[in-house]
């Protein structure tokens, strides 16, 4: 069966997440070394990292609000355009010695906070611009463009670029941002049911009590959202021990390090690629059951390894279901949730799935120091199990008449 065409918005699209997703590798790492040259203080340098991992907590539900009132692509335009100038304003106080902890803080939080508004506007725009059964290749597509943007080009571009001269990123970064605003403005105006105005709209508060009604009465979507929440309590713990366990258990010398967490980069565009053939062959719920069988596998495998190759491997197989499950579980979204709500369902799955993340790192981090890395790596595999347990028990295909009634 012949694949559905993506068609030229999508590659503008695709083009422009790529472009902002490579700015963002050059400007992550390059704040943490900025904020490391203005402090020693590893309090104030945590506290930047924790500046732009909150503002999808507090603001992500609001952010979907905006999202479905406003015009989405126009939108999309407007916060690329505002976050070249944050960046472009960041790189010039850099470039002039003025930076400081609070400017440091105060541009992730911005930049965070914008991104929240961003990424509702584009979920919710996806679906107007590929047809229903190509959005887990098109998801696939985006993670894997994001990928190699962000693991392979710009990570690794950063750390030079800062060392050329420390504003060298962060003016790249505000170009990426331009571009990408061009880019959306070039997508064909697509009709928002609210991007209008129109009476009787109720607040903001009432709008994110019925994007939240909406995803809880969703049997499927709403326990997926939940399975999500439960594995990242995994993986954000194992990530958060990440390097410790790769360096005193697989025995991965320091020099080897980041080949070795490219295998993760690896195994994430592959699953990005093959997401939506494995869709389009099982079905988008079974193959949700099945990468978590995959997943649960790999991860007992990564506890077990005691050699930096199984455990390359391991973490590459691990990385690619990730992915997989992240493209399926947001295709689903966009394919069953009504246009007029996408933004804010799409931005209560994120949250939702989110809030476990700070709990896995704590977790991990306070057994780490009590019991080592290695119990840490059993109890994600032990969590996955359960994971994929419950969804082998209460995830079931549900026909599309069910789907609609339940929209």
């Amino acid at each position: 069966m012949t694949s559905p065409a993506l068609g030229r918005d999508f590659r503008l699209l695709w083009s422009a997440a790529v472009s902002s997703r490579f700015g963002d590798a050059l400007r992550t790492p390059a704040l943490a070394l900025l904020a490391a040259a203005v402090t020693r203080d590893p309090r104030i340098i945590a506290a930047v990292t924790v500046a732009a991992q909150v503002p999808p907590l507090l603001f992500g539900l609001l952010g979907g609000v905006y999202a479905d009132r406003w015009d989405r692509r126009r939108t999309m335009a407007l916060v690329d355009g505002v976050r070249a100038v944050v960046v472009a304003a960041l790189a010039v106080v850099v470039a002039l010695d003025l930076v400081s902890v609070p400017v440091l803080l105060m541009a992730a939080f911005l930049l965070a906070t914008l991104g929240t508004l961003f990424d509702s506007a584009s979920f919710a725009l996806l679906p107007a611009l590929v047809p229903p059964d190509a959005l887990p290749r098109a998801n696939g597509r985006l993670q894997a463009g994001a990928a190699v943007a962000g693991g392979f080009l710009g990570a690794p571009a950063a750390g030079v670029l800062f060392a050329v001269a420390p504003a060298l990123p962060f003016a790249l970064d505000a170009v990426t941002f331009a571009a990408a605003a061009l880019l959306v403005l070039a997508l064909a105006p697509v009709g928002n049911p609210n991007a209008r105005p129109r009476t009787g709209r109720g607040s903001v508060r009432s709008e994110i009590a019925e994007g939240l009604r909406w995803l809880r009465a969703h049997r499927t979507l709403w326990r997926v959202t939940v399975l999500t929440a439960a594995s990242n309590l995994a993986i954000s713990g194992i990530m958060a021990v990440l390097v410790l366990y790769a360096l005193d258990v697989l025995r991965v010398p320091p020099a080897g390090y980041g080949l070795f967490t490219a295998a993760a980069i690896v195994g994430g565009v592959a699953g990005a690629l093959g997401a939506g053939r494995l869709a389009a062959r099982l079905g988008t719920v079974p193959a949700l059951r099945a990468v978590l069988a995959v997943e649960t596998v790999a991860l007992t495998g990564f506890a077990l390894a005691r050699h930096p190759v199984p455990g390359g491997i391991a973490l590459a197989v691990f990385a690619a279901g990730t992915v997989v499950w992240n493209s399926l579980w947001a295709s689903y979204g966009q394919r069953n949730v009504p246009s007029e709500l996408l933004g804010r369902v799409g931005a209560a799955q994120r949250m939702v799935g989110l809030l476990t993340a700070p709990l896995g790192a704590a977790l991990a981090g306070l057994a780490a120091a009590a019991y080592g890395t290695v119990p840490v790596a059993g109890a994600a595999a032990g969590t996955f199990a359960l994971v994929t347990l419950a969804a082998w028990r209460t995830l079931r295909p549900v026909a599309p008449a069910v789907v609609s009634r339940a929209a």
